[in-house]
């Protein structure tokens, strides 16, 4: 999900909330965009629809740079709404209306293997987008996901200020153990809370908010709310299902969350989620389009990628990693202004309206 950031310097390129689709295709499913096998086509496949950024930036923002750069290309579009199934489904309907290349965000980063091993048997080269997809993909686009974990459990500490010892019980709820960008934010996070605070209670959220609901239900349960101190939430997503746990049982202790949705952003201005990790959604997906572009036409892509990445099942993958940046309540008005992520008036509606003029966002 999802779900999402490494060092404290956000990538240099302005978000683009221009929502031009290029490309037809319907969420959940495929849609034949009238390639028919023939002419420039690129398949654009998202893991799911509970986390906001997929449909709102990263489709639009990949659409748009493919036209800009390949005028008669064609985007062919699906999202597996979290299935990894009719992931698997739509690899294989994509490769039999005749994709060139295949941009893929994996919703199951090692089941998806084998399908990715079929396109590439067909001549068909992978881009693997934000998620590093298994098998003999060709590039690799992301963040430097341990820092974005990094980014997450010092902006915890920080808000926890004396509270954050070794003897302050934390519960932490990671991503779904089947995309490998969990793993990556969660070792980040480790390395930062290890030692520093007593991680109590640990559980997967699966990127999903009710889960996230459930699994924090049962640490204050087993914990007890009194000494519970901060939460680890590894996206905003499920930050949303862990604030409305914590509201329910009278909490108030920071709480951390990733890709800055406009959800995560009001929590942050009401004081109802401490941090967020924003993600420039815009140099990511310009970023992907380059190299999809490039392997279309059998062109180098050396000089697009600026490392190599092992995947899980070994392969070394070119590979370019972008910076993030935490987002609390000090800095979200430079953030959200400077790269346009959300209008005043998408942020500042109804109880936001006071907490938006707090904070400068007009």
């Amino acid at each position: 999900m999802s779900a999402m950031t490494r060092r404290v310097v956000v990538g240099t390129a302005v978000v683009s909330l221009a929502f031009a689709m290029a490309a037809c295709g319907k969420t959940g499913g495929d849609k034949d965009n009238n390639s028919g096998g023939k002419g420039k086509v690129i398949g654009l496949l998202l893991p799911d629809t509970v986390t906001a950024r997929y449909e709102q930036f990263d489709r639009p923002l990949i659409e748009k740079k493919i036209k800009e750069l390949c005028a008669d290309c064609t985007v062919d579009y699906a999202n597996a709404a979290g299935q990894p199934q009719t992931q698997a489904q739509q690899i294989s309907s994509m490769i039999t209306r005749g994709v060139k290349v295949l941009i893929l965000d994996p919703q199951d980063s090692a089941g998806v293997k084998s399908s990715v091993q079929s396109a590439v048997d067909k001549g068909i080269k992978v881009v693997s987008y934000d998620r590093l997809a298994q098998g003999p993909v060709s590039a690799y686009v992301s963040y430097d996901n341990e820092k974005v974990g990094e980014l997450q459990g010092q902006a915890l500490l920080d808000a926890m200020g004396p509270a954050a010892t070794p003897q302050a019980k934390i519960v932490m709820i990671n991503g779904d153990d089947a995309d490998p960008n969990a793993a990556q934010f969660k070792a980040g996070a480790h390395k930062v809370l290890d030692g520093k605070v007593d991680i109590a209670y640990e559980q997967s959220g699966l990127w999903k908010d009710n889960i996230a609901t459930q699994k924090v239900n049962a640490a204050i349960t087993q914990i007890g709310a009194k000494n519970i101190k901060g939460v680890y939430s590894a996206n905003d997503t499920m930050a949303g299902g862990i604030a409305t746990a914590l509201r329910g049982a009278g909490l108030h202790v920071p709480l951390t969350g990733q890709d800055a949705e406009l959800a995560g952003i009001q929590r942050i201005l009401t004081g109802a989620q401490t941090a967020t990790v924003f993600k420039d959604y815009q140099p990511e997906a310009d970023a992907t389009a380059e190299l999809a572009i490039n392997l279309l036409n059998g062109k180098s892509i050396a000089s697009l990628t600026d490392t190599t990445v092992a995947s899980g099942s070994g392969q070394k993958v070119p590979s370019k990693l972008l910076t993030a940046a935490s987002i609390t309540k000090a800095n979200v008005k430079d953030i959200v202004t400077k790269y346009h992520l959300y209008t005043a008036a998408q942020i500042c509606t109804g109880e936001f309206a006071q907490p938006c003029k707090d904070a400068g966002i007009q």
